[in-house]
């Protein structure tokens, strides 16, 4: 069962059961795009929208994981939340089908496989951000213009929060991964130190 602070690091190569469902709603906004052509672009704001609600509400995380809740209550608790959130029909369904199949806890991992499947089709590449708390605006306009000088084009960040890591960050792109966190500096520190006595 995924956490805020741990998503599957497999979200950038979708597979298994959010991959399926991510999949299922990717072909929905392609055969609605006939008629609509912002379909794609308002089922991802919408998932966007629901997994930034899920990543910065504990209480709605609680309600998402707590398996001993009936799928009328949660079905009941859930539209309730998307209703506030102004969350469309496409998204509003899908929470429905996870509902339905008692599978509401995997919503963030198919949150997260639409969002890589929609990058890769659109020559995006995902960067994986892990911070001890939630970024906010200014510091993701930092990320995204240091790894446009790094020479990364087109990057969509994926946001995680894992206190563990103390501060700083840990930032995952393609094969590349820079860990800048204080828990690696300090085993660094403590690895050193050990090596030194």
């Amino acid at each position: 069962m995924a956490s805020a602070e741990t998503i599957s690091a497999s979200a950038s190569n979708p597979s298994g059961l959010a991959g399926r469902y991510a999949l299922a709603l990717l072909g929905l906004a392609d055969d609605r795009r006939q008629t609509d052509p912002g379909t794609m672009d308002r089922i991802a704001a919408d998932l966007d929208r629901l997994f930034a609600l899920w990543r910065d509400d504990e209480g709605f995380r609680a309600f998402v994981a707590d398996p001993r809740l009936d799928s009328v209550s949660q079905k009941k608790g859930a539209f309730a939340i998307l209703d506030r959130a102004g969350i469309g029909g496409e998204v509003r369904n899908l929470v429905g089908v996870l509902i339905a199949n008692r599978r509401l806890g995997q919503l963030p991992e198919v949150a997260e496989a639409f969002g890589s499947l929609l990058a890769a089709r659109r020559g995006q590449q995902l960067a994986q951000v892990t911070s001890a708390h939630p970024l906010n605006d200014t510091q993701r306009a930092q990320i995204s213009a240091r790894l446009t000088e790094a020479g990364f084009s087109g990057v969509k960040l994926s946001e995680q929060v894992d206190p563990s890591i103390l501060g700083g960050l840990i930032l995952r792109i393609g094969s590349r991964l820079y860990d800048n966190s204080i828990k690696s500096k300090l085993q660094r520190l403590q690895y050193a130190m050990k090596g030194a006595a």
